[in-house]
């Protein structure tokens, strides 16, 4: 670990990653919260729930990018994007014309403007680390991410509650824009020959674009990777529904502060899942994943159930730890298995072919929460986890899934043609 620590570049994508990441998470609770007491209607929350999460369903889109890009431009530009368009709602607010449709608006731009900037961060972790601290890697990168949701989830609903969540927003400013900062630091080396500056037609852009995009596709498709699909849909499907009758459900128990309790308790249920990735790795995945997600999604229903604040956040976050968990494993996986010329558009490919059944479920649970008590969704939602478990106790393959460090692209049964000038096991050469 203090290997990692001291390499330079790491650290500074490292806690440029934590620093997005407060403001992504102040930012998001902030505006569900806004829409939920503007709109006065559980409909507006799923609405805006849906608007947020469909750029992930999108991120496949964005995986030839990504590859193509270059790595340090990509991270600051998002991050100033990012710092300039949170300060429209407080602009809005001061003037008097912050409305509804105004956050549904912007809210969906930063959202998809992160999908540009995580991804692009995972992509650069295999050029910055050995292949052997790449699990470590992934597991600092997963305790960034939860770790600060675990936090200022917690904090932001303490912000809106005393001084609204107008200034949660300003302070959002700051935050992108440090990241910025933290991110020209990063300086990254790839050998990708894609990467040149050289001019070409629309046409061959296009032609090439899509050529990729297929590229990538393909070795989802072609390999075990689209099993996994199949249960993160539905069980994404549970989780957009549960997230968008949030606010409601949490106004029953206790308000705003309730609110980023259990945002904080679903982080701290997702980052202690993924401090136990490492270990469950050295375990038989196929067994252990079965086992963590059945036990998951009874502690997701019995959550609903008992409609206690205390209860409720504890169980809601023992359901999420098989969730961390596994997000920690695969992303070691991919990242040792992938060719890092393809991992951007794999792994959004991968990523939007899971995520794209949530800002469906999302719209679905913001009306059901006008005919049916959010009690009894957040209860029901709790069976999806429950698919994951099912799907890989009836594939082979994935029941049968070893430890870690024993799986490679035979595994998946991953075969790629890799193109002319391009080793999937070569570092890279040309400066971002």
């Amino acid at each position: 670990m203090n290997r990692l620590l001291t390499n330079k570049r790491f650290l500074a994508l490292f806690l440029g990653r934590i620093i997005t990441n407060i403001g992504d998470s102040l930012y998001y609770v902030a505006s569900m919260w806004l829409v939920h007491e503007i709109g006065n209607n559980p409909f507006y929350t799923g609405l805006a729930g849906f608007l947020i999460l469909l750029p992930k369903a999108l991120q496949f889109l964005t995986g030839p990018f990504i590859d193509k890009w270059k790595i340090r431009r990509t991270l600051i530009t998002t991050q100033c994007l990012e710092a300039v368009l949170v300060l429209i709602i407080p602009l809005a607010y001061f003037l008097n014309v912050l409305s509804v449709e105004l956050i549904l608006v912007v809210m969906p731009i930063i959202a998809f403007i992160e999908e540009f900037a995580y991804p692009t961060q995972i992509k650069a972790l295999p050029l910055l680390l050995k292949k052997e601290d790449l699990m470590k890697g992934n597991s600092l990168f997963a305790f960034a991410y939860q770790g600060v949701d675990l936090v200022f989830n917690a904090i932001s609903g303490i912000i809106v509650a005393v001084f609204g969540a107008i200034t949660i927003f300003i302070i959002d400013s700051f935050t992108f824009a440090l990241a910025a900062m933290l991110f020209a630091l990063v300086k990254v080396s790839t050998k990708n020959k894609t990467e040149n500056k050289s001019e070409k037609g629309l046409s061959v852009a296009i032609s090439e674009y899509f050529k990729d995009l297929g590229e990538g596709i393909k070795v989802v498709f072609d390999s075990l990777f689209w099993a996994l699909l199949v249960g993160s849909l539905l069980t994404n499907f549970a989780i957009g529904i549960t997230m968008a009758i949030l606010p409601t459900f949490a106004e029953q128990l206790g308000g705003a502060r309730m609110y980023g309790i259990l945002l904080t308790a679903l982080s701290a249920g997702s980052l202690t899942g993924a401090l136990l990735g490492s270990f469950l790795g050295r375990r038989n995945i196929g067994r252990t994943t079965i086992i963590c997600f059945t036990l998951g999604a009874l502690s997701w229903s019995s959550a609903g159930f008992v409609a206690s604040p205390i209860f409720t956040s504890l169980l809601f976050g023992l359901a999420w730890i098989p969730i961390g968990a596994v997000n920690v494993l695969f992303a070691g996986i991919s990242q040792s298995i992938i060719p890092n010329r393809l991992l951007g558009r794999v792994n959004s490919v991968m990523y939007s072919g899971s995520a794209i059944s949530m800002p469906i479920g999302s719209l679905l649970g913001g009306y059901l929460a006008t005919v049916v008590r959010s009690q009894t969704i957040f209860i029901f939602a709790g069976v999806g986890a429950l698919f994951i478990a099912i799907i890989w106790i009836i594939h082979p393959k994935l029941r049968q899934l070893p430890q870690a460090d024993k799986i490679n692209t035979d595994t998946f049964g991953i075969r790629i043609i890799e193109r002319e000038g391009c080793n999937p096991s070569e570092k890279c050469s040309s400066s971002n």
